[in-house]
């Protein structure tokens, strides 16, 4: 689209929102681009949903600014009706059943797709004359999952759409995403604190800390930001000199497992290697985590005496 034009469809600047003392997402800039899958990860508490709530206009904002379809979301008609928002949370009067909602939303968004939702819900085993209230969490979640595709919006938003979900149902859930994506591309930010489950779908990465970006980029780039290290610690502690070290976490009394940036020039890792350092990849939910923690050893530091 644009001709090749990067198009930002949400772009927050300074963006802050505060609980008080508590700063849920803290001096936020980062853009997101069109016709793009961005998992927006992190721990419990670092800010997502906070900020998938201001990007949707269900928050104001305390500082800073954030602009969705270049207007700011807060009570915007504009927005309104180019989004969708999918959490656990979704609420419908519990006089209308699954079929009755899905002609309301059939009217609410026009590109929504009463085809594909009625082969979903069949799929997925949905009764069209249940009432929503009475599902379960898990088939809650998959209705409210449906919706959030069949709608097609412009800019579709899902916060920890899974939550309740078997494992199956998931995997079947993600499967429909990605092919519905690819058919009606749009932009979609889904959250979660499991980067496994939606790393296939992902083309961006989004991480969260403590209601800042810790990174922005894309997914492949994250796979290849760093390399796991394991070796006895004098040999190592060379090998690392200057390098910019994510993890660290002793194993036994003379080795040690390092994360570190995947810069090492060529030949030094060819020595290491000689010199019996096991040299590994490293997963991007675990290069999460060790982003994210407290210490750069982990649980290990509160063991740690010395």
């Amino acid at each position: 689209m644009g001709g090749g034009r990067i198009v930002n469809v949400i772009e927050c600047h300074g963006l802050t929102k505060a609980y008080g003392n508590l700063k849920a997402v803290n001096d936020l800039s980062v853009n997101i681009q069109e016709n793009k899958i961005t998992g927006l990860i992190g721990r419990n508490g670092a800010g997502k949903t906070t900020l998938l709530k201001l990007i949707a206009g269900f928050l104001h904002k305390t500082s800073g600014e954030v602009f969705v379809f270049s207007e700011r979301p807060f009570n915007s008609i504009k927005v309104s009706a180019n989004i969708i928002f999918v959490d656990d949370h979704m609420m419908f009067p519990p006089s209308l059943n699954l079929d009755e909602i899905v002609d309301f939303a059939g009217s609410l968004y026009e590109n929504f797709d009463r085809e594909i939702a009625g082969g979903l819900l069949k799929y997925f085993d949905l009764k069209l004359a249940q009432p929503h209230s009475s599902l379960s969490k898990g088939m809650k979640s998959t209705f409210n999952s449906i919706l959030g595709i069949s709608a097609r919006c412009a800019l579709t938003i899902f916060d920890e759409p899974t939550t309740g979900m078997d494992a199956a149902i998931r995997k079947d859930f993600y499967r429909a995403l990605l092919k519905d994506y690819m058919a009606y591309p749009r932009t979609m930010l889904i959250s979660s604190h499991h980067l496994n489950e939606i790393e296939d779908l992902m083309e961006d990465v989004l991480l969260l800390h403590e209601g800042k970006e810790r990174l922005h980029m894309p997914i492949t780039d994250l796979a290849e930001l760093a390399v796991g290290l394991r070796g006895k610690s004098h040999m190592m502690e060379e090998l690392v000199k200057d390098q910019e070290i994510f993890h660290q976490e002793s194993l036994g009394k003379d080795d040690v497992y390092l994360v570190v940036r995947n810069n090492l020039a060529g030949e030094k890792l060819q020595k290491a290697r000689g010199a019996g350092v096991e040299i590994s990849p490293v997963s991007s939910e675990d290069l999460c985590v060790y982003l994210t923690a407290k210490t750069k050893g982990g649980i290990d530091h509160v063991f740690d005496r010395n």
